[in-house]
């Protein structure tokens, strides 16, 4: 199925999470500055979402999102990290655009750095090669991340982050996530894996996350949920990170109670942090 767009979604609470998630783990890692990096992401959209036109207008989830951020002044210095990547890609104080997680990717790394991106739908995948026209250092392939990831395992860098975010249209997605987890840690165990998935009710979803937390793995996750799962729809997202770096518990821990007062839409709304295997 290729009926997701998630332009619908862009900058919303879930994209919140997921990116400031991707921003702490990618300044982490470049502070190598003489090891270059790849940065893979299996299900990587257009690359860049404008806010005040086309999907993103329909149902304006940004505004209960990023938008929330945006309009702070003292927020937590990993929180404030994040909203200066996305305002490094607006221009006059204004939240026009929304960077996807490859445009993230792109304004942080290094000339020396490199992107491999896979996007199956047609439409985003002719956005996603347009806006990265021109870089020699991006690679964009229409085809199946999550069947392309272990063949490209270990990159020629062997230092990489790898975003998956698939848009768990199908069931078979949560049987996925974990199958090309465990092949993918076979062939390059010191590679930081980035996963995001929704919070729903769904049986697929509880049955996922208890094979998560059995891979023989160091990891951390955390969850945002913004309110009552009682109402139905996803109530709030997480983020499952193999191999995490240093002090991204601590830097999250700072954060997602923020996210809780600040993107909650009810008394439901709370968040969690755990870790297995860190020092």
């Amino acid at each position: 199925m290729l009926s997701y767009r998630h332009a619908f979604h862009a900058g919303n609470h879930a994209d919140v999470l997921k990116h400031l998630t991707e921003v702490l783990i990618l300044d982490h890692l470049l502070q190598k500055q003489d090891k270059p990096l790849c940065y893979i992401d299996t299900h990587s959209g257009p690359g860049m979402y404008a806010l005040q036109q086309g999907y993103a207008q329909q149902n304006a989830e940004y505004e209960t999102g990023i938008r929330k951020l945006w309009l702070q002044n003292d927020l937590p210095k990993p929180l404030a990290r994040y909203v200066e990547v996305v305002a490094a890609n607006n221009s006059d104080n204004s939240l026009s655009y929304y960077p996807g997680s490859p445009a993230i990717a792109r304004h942080l790394l290094k000339s020396a750095d490199r992107l491999q991106l896979f996007e199956l739908h047609p439409k985003d995948f002719d956005l996603l090669k347009g806006w990265s026209r021109g870089e020699r250092r991006i690679l964009v392939q229409r085809e199946n991340g999550f069947e392309r990831l272990t063949a490209i395992l270990p990159p020629q860098e062997r230092r990489a982050l790898v975003v998956i975010d698939p848009p768990y249209e199908v069931k078979q997605d949560y049987q996925q996530v974990i199958s090309v987890l465990q092949q993918a840690i076979k062939r390059f165990a010191t590679g930081v894996y980035l996963l995001w998935y929704p919070l729903l009710a769904r049986p697929e979803l509880q049955t996922m996350e208890r094979k998560l937390k059995q891979l023989s793995v160091r990891y951390l996750h955390a969850s945002l949920q913004v309110r009552d799962e009682d109402l139905g729809g996803m109530y709030g997202s997480a983020v499952f990170v193999i191999n995490p770096p240093w002090q991204l518990n601590e830097q999250l821990a700072q954060c997602l109670p923020v996210l809780q007062q600040l993107l909650g839409q009810d008394a439901k709304a709370k968040i969690s942090l755990t870790t297995h295997g860190l020092d």
